[in-house]
């Protein structure tokens, strides 16, 4: 119960953030193109009113999809017909519609907590595969993602401090395994050491199967070393406009660039 209280509030202190900015953006800025391809800062602000409608209880629309390079499979064209379902809609209409879902669901949630972690998340959440623990863990992570890129896209700073950022921060080091072993493809026998500022360093090893695991204890001289703040990291492992700086390398150089370039483990 506590893990699962825990996600809610971080969940709910990226959506309080993510409003706020929101609420500040003067009306020209919502044409502003993001990091994401095809998508304005409408576009994002309309994908999150999606998914906060779809968690409340809301209805998913059916509608036609225009083709575009960044819809490229069936899970694509369900994304981004919440996004054409809500083109019509104002920026203050999009925002009353996150306040009003999340308000609703976070109501629900504390009147009555979900209390097994492994049950299967509702709605297009559960036919993903997803457990009500991955949900409730992964919503806070989209969220205040979202939030960045709106932030980026407007040239307006923030968000870093905030305990969902740390959250976000968190769940991502647990993907280097992952990171190290599929995204970037080292070879077995290759050490990995990465340092977020505020962190406690997480380090990963290529096993003789071509497999990552996390090592329970920091090597000393790993094959390759990153130091990077939370800002730096959070954006290279989304994907998204590689950052200016904040980022330091030791070790195989190589090999470092190669995981630099293959960090991403969102879409």
């Amino acid at each position: 119960m506590s893990e699962l209280t825990g996600y809610l509030d971080v969940w709910f202190n990226a959506v309080d953030d993510f409003v706020g900015v929101l609420e500040a953006l003067p009306d020209s800025a919502w044409q502003l193109p993001t990091d994401l391809p095809g998508w304005d800062v409408h576009a994002v602000v309309a994908h999150v009113a999606h998914l906060e409608s779809l968690l409340a209880g809301g209805e998913h629309e059916e509608v036609p999809v225009p083709e575009a390079p960044h819809v490229r499979n069936p899970m694509g064209t369900f994304t981004e017909q919440g996004v054409v379902a809500r083109r019509g809609l104002t920026p203050a209409e999009l925002i009353g519609e996150i306040r009003a879902s999340t308000s609703a669901r976070h109501a629900a949630l504390l009147a009555d907590p979900p209390s097994d972690p492994d049950a299967p998340a509702p709605g297009v959440f559960g036919a993903l595969g997803w457990s009500t623990r991955t949900l409730l863990r992964n919503r806070p992570l989209d969220v205040w993602m979202h939030g960045q890129d709106v932030r980026r896209a407007v040239g307006l700073q923030g968000g870093m401090d905030l305990p969902v950022a740390a959250h976000v921060t968190d769940v991502l080091l647990e993907a280097l395994p992952v990171v190290v072993a599929k995204r970037a493809g080292l070879p077995p026998g290759t050490s990995v050491v990465v340092e977020v500022r505020g962190h406690a360093p997480a380090a990963a090893e290529v096993g003789a199967d071509g497999r990552g695991s996390l090592l329970s204890e920091v090597p000393a001289e790993p094959t390759v070393r990153l130091r990077l703040d939370r800002e730096a990291y959070t954006r290279l492992s989304a994907g998204r406009s590689r950052p200016e700086g904040g980022v330091e390398m030791s070790g195989d150089a190589d090999l470092g660039m190669r995981l630099l370039e293959s960090m991403a483990i969102t879409p």
